[in-house]
């Protein structure tokens, strides 16, 4: 069965040595060898645009007699251009630089605004840079800067939040660095609400803490720090922007005693040109997952690029199986607000809205949340999401409401200007009227695994924000902690990098190498990436249909199976037709002659849903954001970290660990 994987309990040493104790499960390509259905020629498609190619099994032809492979189309199109390269893909350019920031988020730019006083920087965006998670965090960063609050206090918030699965010294790391986080950010020219009386920050409180900690702007706290990170990023002369650039492939060295990434193959969006970017240090800072789910309250860039291509890489990932819904994301369905735009996003409700007092209620006009926790709206957002899940399918419902009515107007207003300046543009008055909400995909709290100092388990790879696995989210993260942790742990990766910078300098061409002879240096010392060829098409499609098509059945196939109440039979399922799924992808990409960008996207999806998938299958208990019918109990003997490695029969990593703080 799909399941049939060897797994291991072992004490894994993540990322730059932190040991945890921990499941992993090997990748194998003789993994789902045999599940999915056949596919016939009959089901080839014409061309790369066009009508949808997907049947009702979304099956699509192998190519038929006249097909060829995609490596066999990259050597195609290099043929005139360059001689083929042994790299697999000849790349329009090559750059060498010091750092190599793959997103423009929080923490890619924290990271790049330390890291341009080492070197210089390149920063690659599949968008434009303020599209990101940031701009959507809307609560706030959570930080000890309150006399009355501990250190101590937050951590232990953060490991019950987190279902006691939390690595508590990371998480105590964070905590700790916290109040210069945050001093950090204003340093930069955030601009965060302070109390009129004095001046001094105001702190919000939402669910699972236990003390007012949250320093917001507003409610659009995440808009007001990606504003203030961009502006010192562009106006800093050692910084450099490839917005629409997107980020197909990490490149790593041959196999060896000690492999390390080198950088990444970007694809310039506007020209589907390719540039391999050449680094000291590459660091994965690009967001979540949420487009696994067909509602999400995240960008329509976060469809799991980086984790998809560290493990393209074989670096380890951890706790995949623990999706954060959001408890109160909008509901714009039948009886919901209006929808502005036919495949928005969820607008999300932010979590401080329930810590200023706002109550749930059901279909039935009863509040609900008494009868499962006695923390009633305050509880954590993984034990709110389910039972607003288990409230909507006892009334048979499409949605919740939540109501803060019984606040003053006035204050209302002045707490969440911008929730209801979005409310009023779809005819809904928050200071009289109940909000229809339902939960929503929001956050990955499982990703690459990395030490406390962001350092993956592959050399010269860095990861940092929500692409990463730093230990400190557990089963389920807690309220606010999300910005707090991109900011912390990117800023200690530079610290660690500076230390060895000289060292993974060496390691590479000098920084002023003629292109040619780093182009050489590409086609001796790294692996091919016979993935990494852009259509010779337009890469930017619009409106495709099989693209469209293909990211629904995901979509779809993921709810049912891995939404927030799970069962073992519809997860194997699941995990046979995202391999069927996989095959049709790399179908379509060889008859287009190579990835669009859709392509790729849905291909990255793909890894990061068989990943989360594995990762739910190898958890015999219930615990956090992971709840199966099968074992709806947490286990003791269950309470430790799901690893997926390339190699059950290699460590996860050998290197030092992590420097002293």
């Amino acid at each position: 069965t799909a399941t049939a994987t060897a797994t291991a309990t072992a004490t894994v040493r993540c990322g730059g040595g932190c040991r945890r104790g921990g499941v992993r499960e090997a990748i194998s390509p003789s993994i789902d060898e045999d599940a999915g259905t056949s596919v016939d020629d009959d089901d080839a498609m014409n061309g790369c645009g066009g009508a949808s190619v997907l049947s009702s099994s979304v099956a699509m032809s192998r190519g038929g007699a006249g097909a060829t492979t995609l490596a066999q189309r990259a050597k195609q199109r290099a043929t005139g251009l360059r001689k083929p390269s042994a790299f697999g893909v000849v790349p329009d350019a090559c750059a060498r630089v010091d750092f190599a920031v793959i997103g423009s988020g929080i923490a890619g730019l924290s990271y790049a605004l330390d890291a341009a006083e080492v070197g210089d920087v390149a920063i690659i965006t599949k968008a434009s840079a303020f599209e990101a998670s940031t701009s959507y965090a809307q609560g706030g960063i959570s930080a000890v800067v309150d006399k009355l609050d501990s250190v101590d206090e937050h951590v232990r918030d953060t490991c019950i939040a987190g279902g006691y699965l939390c690595d508590e010294r990371a998480v105590r790391v964070m905590v700790e660095d916290s109040r210069a986080a945050v001093e950090t950010l204003i340093e930069r020219g955030t601009r965060f609400t302070r109390r009129e009386s004095d001046g001094a920050l105001h702190l919000a409180r939402e669910g699972g803490h236990s003390r007012h900690r949250i320093v917001h702007a507003d409610d659009m706290t995440g808009k007001e720090i990606e504003r203030a990170l961009l502006e010192a990023a562009r106006a800093h002369p050692r910084i450099t922007f490839y917005e629409h650039h997107f980020a197909m492939e990490l490149l790593k060295t041959r196999d060896g005693e000690s492999p390390r990434c080198t950088g990444a193959l970007v694809v310039d969006e506007a020209s589907g040109t390719t540039t391999a970017f050449v680094a000291s240090s590459t660091v994965l800072a690009c967001g979540g997952a949420g487009h696994l789910f067909p509602s999400t309250t995240n960008p329509v860039v976060s469809t799991g690029d980086g984790v998809a291509m560290a493990m393209r890489v074989g670096a380890t990932v951890a706790n995949m199986e623990f999706m954060q819904f959001h408890p109160t994301a909008l509901f714009t369905g039948p009886g919901g607000a209006t929808k502005l735009v036919a495949n928005e996003n969820a607008f999300l409700i932010t979590e401080a809205v329930r810590g200023h007092g706002g109550q749930l209620y059901n279909a039935l006009g009863e509040r609900f949340m008494s009868r499962y926790d006695a923390r009633e709206e305050l509880a954590p957002r993984d034990i709110v999401a389910r039972s607003i899940d288990s409230e909507m399918k006892r009334t048979k419902s499409n949605c919740v409401f939540l109501d803060i009515t019984h606040v003053g107007a006035d204050e209302i207003r002045a707490n969440f200007p911008g929730v209801a300046a979005e409310l009023a543009k779809r005819g809904l008055d928050m200071t009289m009227e109940r909000i229809p909400v339902v939960p929503a995909a929001h956050y990955m709290c499982g990703g690459v695994s990395t030490n406390e100092n962001g350092e993956t388990s592959l050399r010269g790879l860095f990861a940092c924000g929500e692409v990463a696995y730093t230990g400190v989210h557990g089963a389920n993260r807690l309220a606010s902690n999300s910005l707090l942790e991109g900011v912390v742990f990117a800023r200690r990766a530079v610290a660690s990098v500076t230390d060895e910078i000289n060292a993974l300098r060496a390691e590479l061409p000098a920084l002023d190498v003629d292109e040619d002879e780093l182009r050489r240096w590409l086609d001796k010392e790294c692996l091919a990436l016979t993935r990494a060829c852009a259509t010779s098409s337009a890469f930017v499609t619009k409106d495709d249909a099989w693209e469209r098509d293909m990211r629904a059945e995901i979509q779809r196939t993921m709810w049912n199976a891995a939404g927030i109440v799970r069962t073992t039979v519809e997860m194997e399922d699941a995990l046979r037709k995202l391999q069927t799924l996989s095959r049709a992808c790399e179908d379509r990409a060889a008859v287009c002659s190579g990835y669009t960008m859709g392509t790729a996207e849905i291909s990255n999806l793909i890894v990061v849903g068989r990943l989360m998938l594995r990762c739910a299958l190898m958890r015999k208990e219930s615990r956090g954001l992971h709840y199966t019918l099968d074992y709806p109990e947490p286990v003791d003997d269950e309470k430790k970290p799901s690893f997926i490695v390339e190699d059950v029969a290699a460590d996860a990593s050998q290197r030092a660990p992590a420097a002293p703080r």
